[in-house]
């Protein structure tokens, strides 16, 4: 029952790891575990005894199966092993919630599994085997489970068949021993008995279904707790997102701790980094853009990664463990390797959309212990940047993307982005102008590319052969762009102008920072330099996602500007003076209207009494799911009653009767013993009243003749008064329990349960 129950509860590990690793893990874990302790329980070893082999065997056994790549030919633990495994044990759990999952048998993230299944086993079965108090066994799994949940991930998978398979596993478990214990002590009894002639006395512990009958009873319970449950949940969901230890935890990388990287767009067109070298790609496909970050939130001032003071995905950036599974994107798959010469930072150069990154050289284990990627905008960052020498290789699959003439047909597909503030006025009414008169999202989106590619110029602004273009990307630089008398600016202004754009016309767009080499030589390696730098929008689409749009205009001349203020021809006076206003002297003034249609104020008293009322309703649900059990436990007992006393003959309902009163004795914590007769259950309760009922019982059962029905009105009543004689002496705790006590819904009661009122018994 360990290994079923402790099977079902490590189905919460799954999502976590997702790899065939995991289960050699659990399997050989437990067996060790359970020799551990069935030894301990042999041989009569100590507490400190069994810690000792306990921590020996995570020793031996810790590399090959948590650490697997520190292992000598995957068996034996190595040096480097043990000391990963020994440090793992403390820093491993903080590692695995700071990861994206599943995470595999990447570096030593399956110690905090290695552990929980060995300490769980070895604790669980050490009770089960010798504590008076085994049925305490059962929270090994349940912490199993827990643990499980709280390191999960954020959203549940297979919830409620595993909660159920567990609570039932563990609820054959519980009645299984109970069962067993009472039928031990039945047989030692019964060898202490012998017979005049010295033989035992040969006694049946439980009927053949007793067992069986139990079982079916206390499925029908937790079945009825079960289905309240989930309609519940069905027809009142939660309101909330999933809560777990990784949604709470404080994430190692933030990336609104850093300056937006497309503030330093202007940094790289100066002389002194135009030509130089950032970094060199071999194997890049011709056309192909380097992506450095992300942006998808703008307050007015810049274009950042995230947003603070909204649940961005673009800001939530977590360790990958092995790869990215990129199966259901539809293009290219390519591997590219890049060397980092004078670019720095924490933005790591990627292509498409990564699938798995390797880095090498010296730094490789520190590097990719830094490495952090978010999925939703395929940004990666390494925690302490980037330095000269350093070199990786990543393999990503690029995207399928329209061609130019097909933008028109896009459609937008929703997607939850920040909302954009502080964006100026002058946007809106230059991108009527451009799509005036055009139909149609991505109609309207290809008329606003061209709109911007007609109107502007572009210039760094940086050389003093440039027109002046101010760097930023600011309300009041994108104002500056869109309503001066020439249209000039960069790939930094148009990339921000163009996403604000996309989103008024119902596009999700995002700004993407980053290179676009124009000598790319997939056969071999191309230098990146500073000139390169680029910036482009994503928008979210329908058909493919999202998809990558330059909308810079090409380069060329800059014509003249006309001056600003031109001189002002001066015209001659008119001699006819204008005529003078007639001024209305008549009271234009409304009188006040009398009719209010405000809507009347909000009675207090009302809404006070609303709210509690609503507050009340839903405690009341909360209590009738929880307490679902134990209102069916009270109901079947009065259901079987209620059979009892209308019984269709007096014989059968004195004979209920006495039943009755046994099994409120058992309810009541009374022991009268193996198979007891009226007189023995009699005697365990004390008192004359429960011998005279005893002594009527038999007297209708065995005397000649047939009891009337005052009889058995008379025995009811009987029964009646000893039910309540007997919660005299207890306590208000205690009475409840009797009440809810399961020792008496078993056998012949419960088969009975739910015939029809004056059926056969």
């Amino acid at each position: 029952m360990l290994a079923l129950s402790t099977a079902i509860a490590s189905l919460a590990l799954w999502p976590s790891y997702g790899s065939a690793s995991l289960l050699v893990l659990i399997a050989v874990t437990f067996a060790a575990a359970a020799a551990i302790a069935i030894l301990g329980a042999v041989f009569r070893w100590s507490s400190p005894v069994v810690l000792v082999i306990t921590v020996v065997a995570y020793l031996a056994l810790g590399v090959p199966l948590a650490v697997p790549d520190l292992a000598v030919s995957r068996v034996f633990p190595s040096f480097a092993g043990l000391q990963e495994l020994l440090v793992g044990a403390a820093t491993s759990w903080k590692q695995l919630l700071t990861i994206s999952l599943p995470v595999g048998s990447y570096q030593a993230l399956l110690i905090p599994a290695f552990i929980l299944i060995l300490v769980t086993v070895v604790v669980s079965l050490s009770v089960a085997l010798r504590s008076r108090f085994g049925d305490l066994a059962v929270l090994g799994p349940i912490v199993v489970f827990v643990v499980g949940i709280l390191f999960g991930p954020e959203s549940a998978q297979w919830p409620f068949p595993v909660a159920m398979g567990l609570t039932a596993s563990i609820l054959v478990w519980l009645i299984w021993s109970r069962w067993y214990r009472r039928r031990e002590s039945i047989r030692l009894i019964s060898d202490r008995e012998v017979t005049a002639d010295g033989q035992p006395v040969q006694k049946v512990a439980d009927g053949g279904f007793v067992g069986v009958r139990t079982l079916v009873s206390a499925g029908l319970i937790l079945a009825i707790a079960g289905t309240a449950s989930f309609a519940a949940s069905r027809i009142l969901p939660p309101t909330n997102d999933r809560v777990v230890l990784r949604t709470t935890i404080t994430q190692p990388f933030d990336p609104r701790d850093y300056a937006s990287p497309l503030s330093g767009f202007r940094k790289y067109e100066l002389p002194e980094l135009k030509s130089r070298t950032m970094f060199t790609v071999t194997g890049l496909p011709v056309g192909a853009r380097i992506r450095l970050a992300t942006l998808d939130s703008y307050d007015g001032v810049v274009y950042s990664v995230g947003q603070g003071s909204v649940n961005s995905a673009s800001g939530a950036f977590t360790r990958v463990p092995l790869s990215v599974d990129q199966s259901g994107v539809a293009g290219t798959a390519k591997t590219i390797a890049v060397t980092i010469g004078n670019y720095s930072g924490v933005w790591l150069p990627t292509l498409g959309k990564l699938e798995r990154v390797a880095f090498t050289g010296g730094d490789a284990t520190t590097l990719l212990g830094n490495f952090y990627f978010n999925t939703n905008t395929d940004t990666a960052a390494v925690v302490g940047g980037l330095s000269s020498g350093d070199s990786y290789s990543l393999s990503a699959v690029i995207p399928t993307q329209p061609a130019e003439d097909q933008l028109s047909q896009l459609e937008p597909a929703p997607v939850d982005l920040p909302a954009s503030t502080s964006v100026p006025d002058e946007l809106a009414t230059t991108l009527e102008g451009y799509v005036a008169g055009v139909s149609g999202p991505g109609a309207r989106l290809v008329a606003m590319l061209d709109g911007l590619r007609r109107d502007g110029y572009v210039s760094h602004g940086v050389s003093a052969t440039e027109p002046p273009s101010r760097s930023g990307h600011a309300a009041d630089r994108i104002t500056e762009l869109l309503s001066a008398q020439q249209m000039i600016g960069d790939q930094e202004q148009y990339a921000v102008t163009a996403a604000l754009m996309a989103r008024q016309l119902g596009f999700p767009a995002r700004v993407v920072f980053g290179f676009e080499p124009s000598d790319a030589n997939p056969d071999g390696q191309t230098v990146v330099v500073g000139g390169d730098v680029s910036a482009w929008i994503e928008v979210s689409t329908t058909r493919y996602g999202w998809v990558a749009i330059d909308p810079t205009p090409q380069v060329r001349p800059i014509p003249e500007a006309q001056p600003e203020d031109p001189t002002q021809v001066a015209r001659p006076q008119s001699p006819v003076q204008p005529q003078l206003p007639e001024i209305d002297s008549k009271d234009t003034q409304l009188p006040p209207n009398s009719s209010q249609d405000q809507e009347p104020l909000e009675n207090p008293l009302l809404a006070t009494v609303l709210r509690v009322l609503t507050g009340l309703g839903w405690a009341s649900l909360v209590m009738l799911v929880l307490l679902s059990p134990f209102l069916t436990i009270v109901f079947a007992k009065w259901r079987r009653r209620r059979l009892r006393r209308q019984a269709p003959t007096p014989l059968q309902r004195i004979e209920g009767g006495w039943d009755e009163f046994e099994d409120a004795v058992l309810d009541h914590g009374f022991t009268p013993g193996p198979a007891p007769t009226r007189l023995e259950i009699a005697q365990a309760v004390g008192g004359t009243q429960p011998f005279v009922l005893a002594a009527v019982a038999d007297r209708a059962v065995f005397a000649p003749g047939d009891p009337d029905l005052e009889q058995a009105d008379q025995l009811w009543k009987s029964v009646d008064d000893l039910r309540y004689s007997l919660d005299y002496n207890l306590t208000r705790w205690e009475r409840i329990k009797s009440l809810v006590s399961l020792r008496s819904l078993g056998g012949y009661s419960v088969s009975s349960l739910f015939k029809r009122e004056g059926g056969d018994r």
